[in-house]
C-alpha cells in the first residue's frame, strides 16, 4: 500500500508561479501509473503565468475561487469543479478570492519539464 501525505511533500515554486507539492509521479516512486498528481496553490490576487503542456491536464478545484483561462476562453471556477485542459492549450488561472485558491493537477502522461512552455 502506498500513501503519501501532502505535508510530507516539499513545496516549490513551479515555472508558472503556482506553489506546488507533487503527490504522485511515476518517475519518483515505484508506482504503476502514467499520470502525475500535484497540489497547487495560487495566492489571493495572484495569477499563474500563461503556459502550455504537450499533454492534457485536469484541474480539480478544492478551495477558493478564480477565473480559468484556456485558449482565449475564460470561466469562473469554484470548489467541486473539474476543468479539462486539452494538450497544447495556452492556460492560466487567476485567484479572484480573498483566500488561497487550492486545486489538484492531474497530468497524463506524467508531467515532464521538457513538455511545458511558460510564456
Amino acid at each position: 500500500m502506498f500513501i503519501k501525505n501532502l505535508q510530507d511533500c516539499e513545496e516549490f515554486l513551479a515555472g508558472d508561479d503556482s506553489l506546488l507539492r507533487e503527490l504522485l509521479h511515476p518517475d519518483k516512486a515505484d508506482l504503476d501509473i502514467r499520470y502525475s498528481l500535484a497540489h497547487a496553490v495560487v495566492k489571493p490576487g495572484q495569477t499563474s503565468k500563461p503556459h502550455k503542456l504537450k499533454t492534457s491536464e485536469v484541474y480539480y478545484i478544492l478551495e477558493g475561487e478564480g477565473i480559468m483561462h484556456i485558449n482565449g476562453e475564460s470561466e469562473k471556477v469554484k470548489p467541486g469543479q473539474a476543468i479539462y485542459i486539452p494538450s497544447n492549450s495556452r492556460q492560466y488561472i487567476r485567484n479572484t478570492g480573498r483566500s488561497d485558491l487550492k486545486f489538484l493537477c492531474i497530468v497524463d502522461p506524467a508531467w515532464q519539464h521538457e513538455d511545458e512552455k511558460v510564456f
